[in-house]
């Protein structure tokens, strides 16, 4: 196709403001052929298990359609800031962005991260003004919140002149103008993508280059990379020349050739600059390479991606149930895995340690990492992790630790008590306003201050806080946080959990456990209501008599467990516990299982 008839799109928002609903509209509105098993489903892009369940975008996905004579490469970006890594690698195929805003939120937290990136790369930025339909919606409000965001970020004057749409993602209409009455279908955006957006500067007689930016395997064809072909031509057979980003070089042959129509990729037998493309023949190559012609070699700049900020291990599980739940449970099966992702997802960071049986991961914060761990269990996968750290740095002499700005949305009457738990925390509060009795506080917080503080949020609020945050810069070392103090009830001994042994074991705090479910000495089953672990026995039985007094039994009542989901165990344990992840559960605990072997350890700790 002519490079002046293709729009590169990429398309960004915060988490939750209607981007993947959006383009939604923009594929069924393009007469774009779905597969069945798509057809009639909502959320069409968010194909993965996990984005269906938590309703976010995780992994970027690239799709194509086709409006009059225009082909449109729409690239869906995650929202989240945990998984910057995704957006910064695909904004690079982009020449353009949609940039959604709720009407009723106005930009939030990760709208400015992804403008950020979007406006560093020079793209030109449709502004959507989303959500109108709602009853709350403020959109002159949510449109000045956005100039001066433009504004605060650096933007271009021509940048700061955006074009603006006001849109109803749900209904699947568009409009110059905020008035849903007049909004016919999606239309508006077409036109405005087409018109603003301009055509990707290429030119196919220079000799070839093109940037892998995202990776995955298919069985047929071996790893395939998508990019976009900056200049060039590439055609099946091809020899072509792959740039490594240390600086060495290697031959290989294009095997396989496909290009985007709809969610589908269509193989073909040539391909020109402008354009995105998915190549396959380069067992090696990794994100950020390069893949140019090898008579007239133009390598692009290997792709930097800001490093990790949390860190944590990945061990061989070592419980008594190890092997009885998963199918991959050896270092090996651990290690080709963790190695396999870093292909895959450019933020990450595996190293070996001393242990041949534990791994230490980092990653761009604690989902980031927790959605690896999810994707692993549900794989086959079974390991233990350990609790989330900070990365430190040393610079000068100094030791520097991660910052994050932190946006709060509490009601009114909760300040108080969010106030005096950012004190503990060692956060700076940099501005607060409260607007329908409801308080945006914003804080700059150590990156390790923030660790379980989300599920103690919503505790404190009564379920009614939103949290939000970016990562700031590194800064000197605040001092350790005892952020989540907590004791553990601990099994004793092995077996089935007990009611009679439960009922006696609530009374000291908060189980986490069922009835019925197996229990090994060292697991944790609970949490204590004092900061300091107490040794239960859930498994014990009642002693059984031939006598019983009357209304024996009827005042004794078990308590609804807490069950922890995966987010909130990381957020609980201590540095001596651990978080067993198998296919089917996800366990605590203690690092040293042996109780005797604890108190060992902890007299020679005070020793």
């Amino acid at each position: 196709m002519d490079p002046k008839k293709i729009r590169n799109i990429a398309i960004i928002a915060h988490v939750d403001h209607g981007k993947t609903t959006l383009v939604d509209a923009l594929i069924r509105q393009s007469h774009t052929k779905l597969p069945t098993e798509l057809a009639s489903r909502e959320r069409i892009l968010d194909s993965n298990d996990l984005e269906r369940e938590r309703g976010i975008t995780i992994f970027s996905k690239n799709a194509s359609i086709v409006w009059k004579d225009y082909k449109i490469n729409l690239i869906d970006t995650p929202g989240h800031a945990d998984f910057g890594g995704e957006v910064e690698r695909v904004l690079k195929m982009a020449d353009g962005a949609l940039l959604l805003v709720d009407a009723q939120e106005g930009p939030m937290p990760q709208t400015l991260f992804v403008l950020k990136k979007a406006l560093a790369l020079g793209l030109t930025i449709i502004v959507v003004i989303n959500k109108v339909d709602r009853p709350n919606a403020r959109i002159t409000w949510a449109m000045d919140k956005v100039a001066m965001l433009f504004l605060e970020l650096g933007a271009s004057d021509q940048q700061q002149n955006f074009p603006l749409v006001f849109a109803s993602a749900l209904q699947g209409k568009a409009g110059l103008a905020p008035d849903l009455a007049q909004m016919q279908d999606i239309t508006p955006l077409f036109d405005t993508i087409v018109e603003k957006i301009p055509p990707p500067a290429a030119d196919a007689a220079k000799p070839l280059q093109l940037m892998a930016v995202a990776l995955m395997y298919d069985n047929y064809v071996g790893k395939v990379a998508t990019g976009r072909m900056y200049q060039g031509k590439i055609a099946v057979g091809d020899t072509v020349l792959h740039c490594k980003r240390d600086g060495t070089t290697a031959t290989a042959k294009v095997t396989a050739l496909m290009t985007f129509r709809g969610l589908e990729r269509i193989p073909t037998e040539a391909a020109e600059a402008g354009d995105i493309v998915a190549i396959a023949g380069m067992p090696d190559l990794t994100i950020g390479e390069t893949i140019t012609d090898p008579e007239h070699p133009q390598p692009l700049p290997p792709l930097q991606i800001e490093l990790p900020t949390v860190k944590m291990n990945f061990l061989v599980n070592t419980s008594p149930f190890a092997g009885k739940e998963g199918q991959y449970s050896t270092s090996r099966n651990l290690r080709e895995r963790l190695w396999r992702e870093l292909e895959s997802d450019v933020a990450l960071r595996v190293e070996e340690t001393k242990s041949a049986d534990t791994f230490q991961v980092a990653g761009r914060g604690e989902l980031h990492l927790a959605i690896l761990i999810e994707k692993m269990r549900r794989e086959g996968y079974e390991f233990a992790v350990s609790r989330p750290e900070v990365i430190l740095r040393e610079e000068k002499g100094v030791t520097l630790a991660p910052f994050e700005q932190l946006f709060l949305d509490v009601p009114e009457k909760y300040v108080g008590v969010v106030m005096e738990k950012m004190g503990r925390r060692k956060a700076e509060l940099k501005d607060m306003r409260t607007e329908n009795d409801h308080a945006n506080l914003e804080f700059l917080i150590p990156t390790h201050g923030l660790f379980g503080y989300r599920n103690e949020l919503l505790t404190d609020t009564k379920g009614t806080g939103v949290m939000n945050t970016l990562f700031d810069d590194y800064r000197p070392w605040p001092g350790a946080i005892t952020s989540n103090p907590h004791g553990s009830l601990v099994a004793t001994e092995s077996g089935t959990s007990n009611t009679y042994g439960m009922l006696n074991a609530q009374g000291r705090g908060q189980l986490f456990i069922k009835p019925g479910e197996p229990i090994y000495a060292g697991q944790i089953v609970g949490q204590n209501a004092r900061d300091e672990d107490i040794e239960v026995n859930i498994c014990k039985t009642k002693r059984l008599s031939n006598m019983r007094s009357r209304g024996e039994g009827v005042s004794e009542k078990l308590d609804a467990p807490r069950i922890l989901t995966l987010e909130e165990a990381l957020e609980y344990i201590g540095e001596d516990e651990l978080v067993e992840v198998t296919p089917k559960n996800i366990r605590l605990r203690k690092r040293v299982l042996s109780s005797i072997d604890r108190r060992r350890a902890k007299r020679s700790q005070e020793e």
